[in-house]
């Protein structure tokens, strides 16, 4: 009865998103204010209000105002940038693959990216016209190309290309793709740590420079997936019935496969690699709303980038100084809340 009374209480969409909303905005307070020096909340508004609004003239302490706007908030707002692409990524790809597994994880799409992001920092390359874009560009290049390799492969095994024969081949791909890795950083010199730093997740002195890196391609892949959710919504219910609903299936296969590589290259360009967050993220969003995937992609955006914010503030201060790898926290909150969440299913398809 009072799950049936939760349930009905955020069926509401503006309740859905007013509880992800204030998720996503107690995090970004709690990520800005806590740490080896803690700033008031009150102080942050006020600092936020005076800097970037211009809402009042009232003299600001230095120490906190350099705390908040170059230290803590770029670490925040990257974090859920970061978090919102894996969130939504993830959710794309279960519904377009219907498999609650899917995620760009287990489909080795993070483990191109990551290929890419090694080699460009293996090789310190930068292309001339990309800039400080080569990072992200490259990463969303080798993630696009592994996903389309899992997907060539998995046909290439079984032409019904089912659920389990995709999951199967992109854990596979990742393996490979991993031990690849693992030759480039036994190949390093001197860039050994900062390799293995960042393949072990982290969102860690990045500044404005990286939210500027990833924000493009945040907001493109983003709004792609946006606006093609009624379709995933029809591809859900299987690639015949949403042919007969006029859906050109394959177009949108390509579409949605290319946004969620790009957010998912993206991502793992600036953060490094972070399992479990498009695999959980999703469920709970699942939770607040349902499988419609008009609210259930923004809803994502909002519980991911809470979400990682917050791993990312364990991080930090759970042992503080010394920080944790922001990938370790996502799994140790991530494995035990997606295990729950398929007991529980696995509990209402017998009452069922």
């Amino acid at each position: 009865m009072q799950k049936q009374s939760i349930r009905m209480f955020l069926n509401n969409k503006y309740m859905a998103y007013g509880a992800a909303g204030v998720f996503l905005l107690l995090s970004v307070l709690l990520g800005t204010s806590i740490g080896t020096v803690n700033v008031p909340i009150i102080t942050i508004i006020k600092i936020l209000g005076s800097k970037l609004l211009g809402l009042t003239t009232e003299r600001m302490d230095p120490m906190f105002t350099n705390i908040v706007l170059d230290i803590r908030l770029p670490r925040v707002i990257l974090s859920g940038l970061v978090g919102g692409a894996l969130a939504i990524a993830g959710a794309a790809f279960q519904g377009l693959l219907r498999n609650p597994l899917a995620d760009p994880y287990t489909l080795g799409v993070s483990s191109g990216a990551s290929v890419g992001a090694v080699f460009i920092l293996f090789l310190q390359i930068s292309i001339p016209f990309l800039g400080s874009f080569t990072l992200p560009v490259v990463s969303i290049f080798f993630s696009l190309i592994t996903i389309f390799s899992v997907l060539t492969f998995a046909r290439k095994i079984e032409r019904s290309m089912r659920m389990e024969t995709i999951i199967l081949t992109g854990i596979i791909f990742s393996s490979f793709l991993g031990a690849i890795i693992s030759l480039l950083i036994a190949l390093t010199g001197d860039e050994l740590r900062q390799i293995i730093s960042w393949l072990l997740g982290s969102v860690s002195m990045r500044g404005w420079a990286y939210i500027k890196m990833i924000l493009p391609f945040f907001m493109i892949g983003s709004v792609i997936l946006v606006l093609n959710a009624k379709e995933l919504n029809a591809m859900s219910f299987g690639e015949e019935r949403a042919q007969h609903l006029g859906v050109n299936v394959q177009k949108r296969k390509l579409i949605i496969l290319i946004s969620g590589s790009t957010l998912t290259g993206a991502a793992v360009a600036v953060s490094g690699t972070i399992g479990f967050v498009g695999l959980v993220i999703p469920h709970l969003a699942r939770l607040l709303w349902g499988p419609d995937h008009r609210h259930l992609l923004p809803l994502s955006i909002l519980l991911g980038g809470g979400f990682l914010i917050i791993a990312d503030l364990i991080s930090r201060t759970i042992i503080s100084p010394t920080e944790l790898p922001i990938g370790v926290i996502t799994a140790l909150i991530g494995a035990p809340v997606f295990a729950i969440i398929l007991l529980q299913r696995k509990k209402t398809e017998r009452g069922g």
